[in-house]
């Protein structure tokens, strides 16, 4: 939808800087650049000032003028807007609703609106938009803090309340919406994304332990609060920050409740009705917009669930787009997206990705990210600047339910160390065969892995994968240095919890490891195309069931995500909830192009004097490991990419 920037005096009386706000600002001109907004706050005399910039919109520059001066203001909101619910000037933010003595920031949506707004009028709540933004407020005024229980949606927003003196800050249950912040003597700042507060007067000293860490396991791009800055920091999913009397205090509002899962007592028919019924009203909700919905289209599960169910929910065709690269089978789902189009009616969208484009995009694709990225970057960048490209502003996503539902290989290797542990060894011998791969070499890989899940807590399973599963791409003085700045524990976030070693997988999944850096991805890869993504299955009701389901609900070899696949039968042609192989959402990096038409490009950065000159990399292995990859070795291509991928976020950034 948007994009946030706020600082604010801690001890609400030192001036803020409004040229530094204007900066934060007009570094996500991407997130939102159809309005432009300030609103300045003047503490000791509880006055707030509304500012336009230039991007703000006409009708809105009508009512407010500029800041030309210096403001007396210990607190600054400054914001971005993508309309696509209140399309009107009502919509304009930040919102300042002088009756109850309240402002507001707020990227993201919140789905049950409407229902809310119902509630708070009959309460005595008069509104003067349609908005979400201000049923934010309202609910804000009327619950407090706990006002958040009740918002169905995304978020990260900022409310300052004048009659307390109070700022109120929050994220949304499981990070779909992002927020940074970095405190500085008596300032604090935050924002949308960490570029921003690089504009900020903070130290800019690096996280040496974060960068090691995330090049060694993938998924970690994003861990805790920490990111690739000391001194800027992530407010974690599900939690609350609150600036009051000098004090800054962060709390945790929401997370997944341990001591129900897997208890529950439902049948499974009961709750695939359940799962089934969650699911649509989830989707009913999150096509609710003023402006045409889109949807990203593989051939899988997931997706095709959405757009099957979507198209016959919208009065309007909906237009769909999925990624195919030629000559690549395992990346070309076409065949099945023509069985979708052919069942719903739906307008298909295809983009094909070249080599020159991953040349093109990389460098924009790490500073929209402020991350290196992933080898998906070049579908994900591809997709959706075709949807900014087509007008679509909001696009709906499967992400999150691979997480929920047990859908990664790794899920079934949890699933049968289970079964090993409660020595439940029929069942073993019985299912074992649908998994393991008829490939002698693959399947013993299949069993040493399942054995590993058996014997070893989920902590431990992920301190072998960074010890021993990629090569060591950095010199051993910057391994010292990141190791020394962990305090010797790389990966304490990775939690070990009571129940099954499948569910502290999932567990994990959601909290610690894949979906906050997938999430991050979804999130700056769409704003930066202006395209706002939404996640049906992460609706946390739809989240709260599946971890409250045994694990036998989840897998039922030879399928991953039963529950999910069987609740979901209907709404998909059967040619695609029979399928058993997976769609994979990347590109052709590994298998052909670092060997062919980026060769050249690779070397170039591999042997190039910024590289040589870096001083974190070991070179001598890293060339050997070229020279093996080239010679038709693929195991040491990702962490090859990872190599490519970090110096270039090292040109974009650090320098």
């Amino acid at each position: 939808m948007c994009g946030i920037a706020g600082i604010a005096s801690i001890s609400n009386r030192q001036r803020i800087d409004f040229e530094i706000l204007k900066k934060m600002t007009e570094q996500i001109v991407h997130r939102g650049p159809d309005d432009e907004g300030y609103l300045l706050f003047d503490v000791p005399a509880k006055r707030a000032t509304a500012h336009c910039g230039k991007d703000t919109a006409a009708e809105v520059k009508d009512h407010i003028r500029e800041c030309t001066e210096d403001s007396p203001a210990q607190i600054g909101f400054g914001f971005r807007r993508l309309p696509t619910v209140e399309l009107q000037e009502t919509g304009h933010q930040p919102m300042l609703d002088e009756e109850l003595g309240l402002g507001i920031i707020f990227n993201g949506e919140i789905y049950n609106h409407m229902q809310l707004r119902a509630e708070l009028q009959s309460h005595g709540y008069n509104f003067f938009s349609h908005s979400d933004t201000e049923v934010i407020i309202k609910a804000y005024h009327f619950w407090g803090d706990e006002c958040v229980h009740r918002l169905n949606g995304m978020w990260a927003f900022s409310i300052w309340e004048f009659a307390k003196n109070r700022l109120f800050m929050s994220r949304d249950r499981f990070g779909v919406k992002p927020f940074y912040f970095s405190r500085v003597g008596d300032m604090l700042y935050w924002g949308s994304e960490i570029k921003q507060l690089l504009k900020c007067p903070i130290g800019k000293s690096l996280n040496t332990a974060m960068i090691w860490r995330s090049m060694k396991i993938n998924s970690l791009m994003v861990y805790d609060d920490e990111t690739y800055w000391e001194d800027i920091h992530i407010l974690k999913p599900g939690f609350n920050m609150i600036l009051q009397e000098g004090n800054i205090q962060i709390k945790e509002y929401y997370h997944l409740d341990v001591d129900s899962f897997e208890k529950s007592t439902l049948r499974f028919d009961e709750a695939k009705e359940l799962y089934h019924e969650l699911f649509l009203e989830s989707l009913k909700l999150q096509l609710r917009s003023d402006v045409p919905v889109g949807a990203s289209l593989s051939g899988g599960m997931d997706s095709s669930a959405i757009v099957c169910s979507a198209a016959r929910m919208l009065p309007y065709q909906l237009r769909c787009f999925s990624v195919y690269y030629d000559n690549d089978p395992i990346f070309d789902e076409r065949s099945y997206i023509e069985i979708i189009a052919a069942h719903t009616g739906i307008q298909t969208n295809y983009i094909a990705p070249h080599p020159e484009d991953a040349i093109a995009w990389w460098r924009h694709a790490v500073w929209l990210n402020d991350l290196p990225v992933a080898s998906g970057f070049v579908s994900q960048y591809a997709l959706m600047q075709k949807t900014h490209q087509e007008g679509v502003r909001v696009l709906l996503s499967g992400q999150g339910s691979d997480e929920i539902s047990g859908g990664y290989r790794h899920a079934s290797y949890r699933y049968f160390a289970d079964q090993l542990r409660d020595l439940r060894l029929h069942k073993f011998v019985r299912e074992i065969g649908h998994f393991v791969s008829k490939q002698p070499l693959k399947g013993m890989g299949d069993l040493g892995k399942i054995l590993l899940s058996t014997l070893m807590p989920e902590s431990s399973l992920y301190e072998l994968e960074s010890r021993y599963y990629r090569f060591e791409p950095f010199n051993r003085e910057f391994v010292n240095s990141a190791r020394d700045e962990a305090g010797g524990k790389m990966l304490r976030r990775i939690g070990n919890i009571p129940g099954s070693r499948l569910v502290n997988f999932l567990y994990n999944m959601m909290h610690s490891t894949s979906l906050q850096t997938l999430l991050h991805f979804e999130d700056r890869m769409s704003m930066g195309h202006s395209v706002e993504s939404r996640v049906p299955f992460l609706d946390h009701r739809l989240v709260d069931l599946m971890f409250s389901l045994p694990a036998h609900y989840k897998i039922q070899p030879p399928y991953r995500k039963a529950l999910h696949r069987k609740a979901l039968k209907a709404c998909v042609p059967p040619e695609i909830s029979s399928r058993k192989d997976k769609g994979i959402f990347g590109s052709p990096f590994y298998s052909t192009w670092f060997r062919g038409p980026l060769r050249s490009f690779v070397e170039d950065i591999l042997y190039s004097p910024e590289f040589r000159g870096r001083g974190i990399w070991d070179l001598p292995n890293i060339h050997d490991r070229w020279k093996g990859y080239l010679e038709g070795k693929d195991r040491d291509a990702e962490m090859l990419f990872n190599t490519i991928s970090l110096e270039l976020w090292f040109r974009v950034f650090a320098e």
